[in-house]
């Protein structure tokens, strides 16, 4: 049996006018550990005077992980929340019970034009701590833990790997991790989670002679040893953890063990008790009609 249990191509998709390859949640697989949604946003180049414009909206059930490689997002919540994500950071935004926030370019960059390069994931939280208290943790560049191994650069996002802790605050046993890979270096995947997978950013790697192109996720099979080669300089993320415990329910961005608890955050959100954004409560995305 080889490494590799499937491979997911990215599909394209448009948020407003901004364009994302979209892996996860997909027919094959929903979930790699906690993780339940995985975008990957350009890169893309900004004219002078344009720029990203995520209004308002709300999330449930999850916390969802914003990592820059290029560019500058401005985050806004419903906890008072007001800063600039840029590269290197890890951005993790606790939903729990209900929260609403904005992404938003700048009106300094947005007047100079920029690039925007990076990956948005969502990774849905326990059953016993669906409901917890809505939080934001910005954990900057230079506190994320680094290591190098035969010359592949590794940088923790989340939880443990490669003999490092990363600060965030995780709900069940994640790991995330972004390595750079020069051509031909050869790493292997962490052995001590149950589900795994990595994401070709830019270049390509292969598994047991199975490439794995840029933009597509490869998936591995449970406690088999996932050696990686860069077949070309490569920039690769790793991630997983351990099964996160019974179904998970995704509507729009809403992700609950309970149909019901969606239901609830509809109607929630069509009569307005998110709460409102200091400094961008003008403007919200309407609940859709499907």
């Amino acid at each position: 049996m080889g490494a590799i249990d499937l491979v997911i191509a990215a599909r394209p998709r448009d948020i407003g006018g901004f364009a994302v390859r979209r892996t996860l949640p997909a027919m094959q697989r929903r979930l790699v550990g906690p993780f339940v949604f995985w975008d990957h946003m350009g890169p893309m180049s900004l004219e002078p005077g344009h720029g990203m414009d995520v209004r308002p909206h709300p999330h449930i059930g999850l916390a969802t992980v914003t990592y820059l490689f290029e560019g500058e997002i401005v985050h806004k919540d419903t906890l008072g929340s007001d800063l600039a994500i840029r590269p290197g950071a890890v951005n993790w935004m606790t939903a729990g019970r209900g929260i609403a926030h904005s992404e938003r370019t700048g009106p300094e960059v947005r007047k100079r034009g920029s690039r925007v390069h990076g990956i948005q994931s969502w990774v849905a939280l326990p059953v016993d701590r669906e409901e917890m208290e809505p939080r934001f943790d910005h954990h900057p560049a230079d506190t994320i833990p680094e290591t190098s191994r035969d010359g592949v650069r590794l940088r923790v996002l989340a939880g443990a790997a490669y003999g490092l802790d990363a600060p965030a605050r995780i709900a069940s046993p994640t790991f995330y991790v972004e390595a750079t890979m020069p051509a031909g270096a050869r790493l292997v995947m962490p052995e001590d989670h149950e589900e795994r997978a990595v994401y070709v950013v830019e270049g390509e790697v292969a598994c047991d002679g199975d490439a794995i192109d840029e933009g597509a996720m490869g998936v591995f099979q449970p406690r088999v040893e996932a050696a990686l080669q860069a077949q070309r300089p490569s920039r690769v993320m790793l991630l997983g953890g351990a099964p996160i415990g019974g179904s998970r329910h995704i509507w729009w961005n809403f992700v609950s063990s309970s149909k019901e608890r969606i239901e609830q955050a509809k109607r929630d959100w069509t009569e307005g008790r998110f709460g409102k954004i200091p400094g961008d409560d003008v403007e919200f995305v309407p609940l859709p009609e499907r």
